[in-house]
């Protein structure tokens, strides 16, 4: 069976992957970190992982030019996809740039771009870290 080249996938396809692997990065983080009571390691995790921490974090990335063309398409792509339902607990807003945030992990990781995927993750769980969500 052919392989489809991310950039032709759907981008709610590319947020799903993306979801996975931001999940994945925060928890190997907060491992690492010595946290190993598994309760206290999910409260952690969701600080991250939430759409609020996720759009505050893709916003930044927006507003301060750090996206290549490429990955902005992406983005633009996963903001205006269309799920059919927005989580009781965001604004449709934060939930569309959330998506559009995990739409670009996803795309990364599928399109194989290891070195800036990587990169991104480090950057997002920085900026999480700093306190930038405005939740």
């Amino acid at each position: 069976m052919k392989r489809q080249p991310p950039r032709e996938m759907k981008s709610l396809a590319l947020a799903y992957m993306g979801d996975v692997i931001h999940e994945k990065h925060v928890r190997e983080y907060l491992i690492q970190q010595g946290n190993v009571k598994v309760q206290q390691l999910h409260q952690q995790a969701i600080q991250f992982v939430k759409a609020s921490a996720q759009a505050a974090v893709v916003l930044h990335w927006l507003e301060n030019e750090i996206l290549t063309a490429e990955e902005l398409a992406i983005v633009k792509r996963g903001r205006n996809a269309k799920s059919g339902s927005v989580p009781k607990n965001t604004t449709v807003q934060t939930y569309r740039y959330s998506t559009a945030f995990e739409a670009l992990i996803g795309f990364l990781y599928l399109d194989e771009q290891t070195e800036r995927l990587e990169s991104m993750l480090r950057q997002a769980v920085d900026l999480i870290e700093k306190g930038d969500d405005p939740s």
